[in-house]
Formats: structure tokens, sequence, C-alpha cells
């Protein structure tokens, strides 16, 4: 199996991130990397990632900006750091010279082209921090009214999830506008 699933990865263009670890790349512990990230691999060894980092799918992070390089002969290389506790939706680039502070959401399709504080919440292009997290996580908590809140069982993760579960949730989202999984 998990060289079916190492396959598969191949295919998508996933990078292997054992070797830019290897090459430098710094992960800390609890790291969740989903389908084509991008993770600049010819300077990877600047780019510092904290604990329990979720980059969702189609991130890129970048510690290098080679167009001066066509006009000057030279490339920049800036370091990038992620710090612990930080989600980056999906379609998010950052920039080379970026730090991503502790307890940050970024929202899906922002460019992070400037530092993002801790505590908070970023979205846009250029992203702006729009919220403390607290701000955030209290609105979510308010949005989660107990018929719409599915546990594990209700993903693709449980290996009898059916057709009859899947649309459950469908009807559930279309009635009270989301739901929330596990």
């Amino acid at each position: 199996m998990r060289f079916f699933k190492k396959i598969l990865s191949q295919l998508r263009g996933d990078q292997n991130i054992n070797k830019l670890i290897d090459r430098g790349l710094h992960i800390g512990k609890g790291f969740k990397c989903m389908s084509g990230v991008v993770i600049d691999a010819s300077h990877c060894w600047h780019i510092r990632v904290g604990d329990n980092v979720t980059l969702a799918p189609r991130v890129h992070i970048l510690a290098h900006d080679a167009s001066t390089g066509l006009f000057l002969g030279y490339t920049r290389v800036a370091n990038v750091s992620i710090g612990n506790n930080v989600f980056i939706g999906a379609g998010t680039i950052v920039l080379p010279g970026v730090t991503i502070g502790n307890n940050v959401v970024i929202g899906a399709g922002s460019i992070v082209s400037m530092d993002i504080p801790d505590n908070s919440v970023a979205v846009g292009s250029p992203a702006r921090v729009v919220k403390s997290l607290d701000a955030f996580l209290e609105t979510k908590k308010k949005e989660m009214t107990g018929g719409n809140v599915f546990g594990e069982d209700y993903t693709l993760r449980n290996p009898d999830f059916n057709e009859t579960m899947a649309k459950e949730l469908f009807e559930v989202a279309e009635k009270e506008g989301q739901i929330y999984v596990q």
C-alpha cells in the first residue's frame, strides 16, 4: 500500500518532503502537507516551519525571487519563517522574507508578502490581518449549532463511510449553509 501511495504522490507532482529536509528545510512536529504543495526546493534551507503547521492544497512557499535575474544577473533570496500552530489555506503563496507568527490562520488564495503577527487571521492579496484568532474562533464556535457538527466517522478516514452518509452531509449543509466535520 505504501508503494502505491508513493507512486500516486509522484503522479500528482507532490514534493518529497524528506528530500527537502535532507537539503536543510526545517519542519517542526505535527506538520501536515496536503497535495500540490510547493516548497522552494532550490532554497529550502532558508525555510523554517514550526510545530503543528498545516499547508492546505497548492500552497507555495518561496524563498527566492528570480525576477531580478534577467535584468541584474542576481536572484533575491530571503528567509521564510512560519511559527507554531499555523494553518495556511489552499492556493496561498508565501513570498521570500516573510515571517508568519504563532497561532495564525491564512485564508485561502492569499498572497503573503509581509509579516503576519501572532494570534491573527490574515486574508487577501496582499494578505492583511482582518481579525484576531480569538475573534475568528469565537465566530466559528457560534456557527456550530450541534445539528451541523459531525464526527470523524463522517469522513473518508472511516472505511465504512458511504453514499447515505455523504447525502446526509450534503442535505445538512444545504439546510444550514455549512457543516463542521472533525
